[in-house]
């Protein structure tokens, strides 16, 4: 994806914004100097904010839920919502784990398009096109009857930080609306869509995760689809996430 910072690229947080544990908020006069975390990318117009993948990552350490509802905890997971007044849909942030699935193969898994295709059966279609002259992803999620399906346009980004010696992995993604990918008939276009992703180490052979996410479906959802996404789908989506990691060094080596 030409907007990304490669898989395997570092950038290192200046040494006096290490200990920052606060989101810098992007109207704010205090901004984190971009000549030194983007370092040969000084030409390129990237879709996120630095203080966005701040923002982020210090979830991992500070879990910023005043004003967030203890929605679930289970299996290890705890998923927390807020009411967007605005859709009257609900916001959500997940908090837990994946054991003995290490956060650079967990970002990987996560960042392999193809490889989803295989494990994760709700995605009926779901790659990577150019449209109008930038590489964004085209992604339609099955639906269960008789509901339409949903597809996306989106775009996101992936850095490998090191933060103060800790290695972090964060993933942003969020819609984008782009004149060359025109709507199915039959399928209805998220339009609003956001997601962070920031994984490390759990001190063992594990990953600590957090995610951020918020979307409008459209149409007519029943309140117990909602409901039962948000409970039990993303438990659901850790664990095929979890079995995906075990299984991806022989799905490598078997498209050698």
């Amino acid at each position: 994806m030409s907007l990304l910072v490669e898989p395997n690229q570092k950038i290192r947080i200046p040494e006096k914004n290490r200990n920052a544990r606060r989101w810098v908020s992007m109207t704010s006069a205090a901004r984190w100097p971009r000549d030194r975390i983007h370092a040969g990318f000084e030409n390129m117009s990237l879709p996120f904010a630095d203080s966005e993948f701040h923002e982020a990552w210090t979830e991992l350490d500070e879990p910023r839920v005043e004003g967030w509802e203890l929605f679930t905890e289970s299996m290890g997971v705890r998923i927390y919502r807020r009411l967007d007044t605005v859709t009257g849909l609900y916001e959500y942030k997940v908090f837990g784990s994946l054991d003995n699935c290490g956060p650079d193969l967990c970002a990987n898994v996560y960042m392999d398009l193809v490889y989803r295709k295989q494990w994760d059966s709700y995605a009926k279609e779901l790659n990577e096109k150019d449209y109008d002259g930038k590489t964004s992803i085209y992604w339609e999620v099955k639906y269960p009857f008789p509901l339409s399906n949903r597809d996306y346009v989106y775009e996101r980004e992936r850095r490998d930080l090191d933060v103060n010696g800790r290695k972090i992995w964060v993933v942003l993604a969020k819609s984008t609306t782009v004149s060359t990918c025109p709507e199915k008939v039959g399928v209805i276009r998220v339009k609003d869509y956001k997601q962070s992703l920031a994984i490390e180490s759990d001190g063992s052979s594990g990953s600590k995760v957090f995610m951020n996410y918020f979307d409008n479906p459209g149409g007519m959802i029943p309140a117990w689809l909602v409901n039962w996404a948000a409970k039990n789908g993303v438990p659901s989506f850790l664990t095929d996430m979890k079995k995906a990691c075990s299984s991806y060094q022989n799905y490598c080596e078997s498209r050698k």
